[in-house]
């Protein structure tokens, strides 16, 4: 009789040893990648996290540029609501006035009793007295009935003023919701850039090319200190000259998204503050001031022209002569000269 050999049981603690080595080995394909590209973010070179932050910039400032617009918008609604508001409040003054005369007026003519008119003339004591009393009360009836159509009138006008009330305070609450993604895309841009920029050593970041650097930022400042008069002769007229004058005083200030001064500005700001303080009132937007005044070509630029680049028509700047403009450029830079050539350039305008 053949004997009967028991099958070999597998070891259950190899079995898990084996199941544990296999998924530890999957956990390295995947985080490594079988194609060797991993989940990890790249190392970027010096170079490339510039390129990157100046993209994040630009970005945010179209978003400004967008959220400055929205700003000015609401407040302009703001403006009206309130306007309709006092209008309404105005007219339901006169309302109630009116109702208080007509009032007083229904009050009388309960107390007297209402006789018919033939009846009281039957009975008058001295009918031709009767018959004035009966045409002043006639004239009173006729005035009365001015009255209710006046106040008919007024609650028509009132609920007029409602609606365009009404319709404005959608528009408001439109714009705040607009403004709130404006400025949510604006913080997450520039947080993107400042997590970018974390990443360069204190030496890489203070490299010409390696990020915005503070040394050409403070030497664009210094090399033009003696330039102001020159760059305001060349004006074209006194207003241009004062603009030119107040962007070469604001040297130096922090850009900050939203600001016009007169500490800090971001770059339309600074263009409204310049020549708010020449006396001549600009739009708040890249987008309006390019359209403020008369466009001119780049050859014929004269300092405090006005000059926009980007195809967005996202940043502007103020030219003072030889190439150069004033211009507050992003978070990583004060305002500054700048060359025209620094950004792609996409137009100019003479204000005044």
């Amino acid at each position: 009789m053949a004997a009967h050999r028991k099958p070999r049981q597998r070891s259950m603690g190899g079995s898990k040893a084996r199941t544990a080595a296999t998924i530890a080995l999957a956990g390295a394909a995947t985080a490594t990648g079988f194609d060797g590209t991993g989940h990890a973010e790249p190392q970027l070179s010096p170079a490339q996290v510039k390129a990157k932050v100046d993209e994040l910039y630009q970005e945010a400032e179209v978003a400004t540029e967008k959220y400055n617009g929205a700003k000015e918008k609401a407040y302009a609604a703001g403006q009206r609501l309130k306007d309709l508001q006092d209008q309404a409040a105005r007219k339901e003054e006169r309302l109630n006035s009116a109702r208080d005369a007509l009032g007083s007026v229904a009050a009388a003519q309960y107390r007297a009793g209402g006789l018919d008119p033939a009846v009281q003339l039957a009975l008058s004591d001295d009918p031709d007295r009767y018959l004035e009393n009966a045409e002043f009360v006639e004239r009173v009836g006729n005035r009365q009935n001015a009255a209710v159509a006046g106040v008919r009138n007024q609650l028509r006008e009132i609920e007029q003023l409602r609606g365009a009330a009404h319709i404005e305070l959608t528009s408001l609450k439109s714009r705040q919701k607009e403004l709130k993604q404006h400025k949510k895309t604006i913080t997450g841009k520039l947080g993107s850039a400042r997590q970018l920029l974390s990443r360069l050593g204190v030496q890489e970041r203070s490299r010409p090319g390696a990020s915005p650097d503070r040394a050409s930022r403070s030497t664009g400042a210094r090399d033009t200190l003696a330039a102001p008069g020159s760059a305001s002769s060349q004006a074209p007229n006194p207003r241009a000259a004062a603009a030119v004058s107040y962007a070469y005083q604001k040297l130096g200030s922090p850009y900050v998204w939203g600001a016009t001064g007169p500490n800090a500005f971001d770059c339309s700001g600074l263009v409204q503050a310049a020549y708010r303080a020449a006396g001549v009132s600009l739009p708040r937007t890249t987008y309006s001031q390019i359209t403020a005044g008369r466009r001119v070509s780049r050859s014929e630029l004269l300092p405090g022209d006005l000059v926009f680049f980007y195809a967005g028509i996202s940043h502007v700047g103020i030219y003072v002569g030889n190439g150069r403009m004033i211009h507050a450029p992003n978070p990583s830079a004060p305002v500054r000269v700048a060359p025209l050539d620094e950004m792609p350039f996409a137009g100019a305008t003479r204000v005044v």
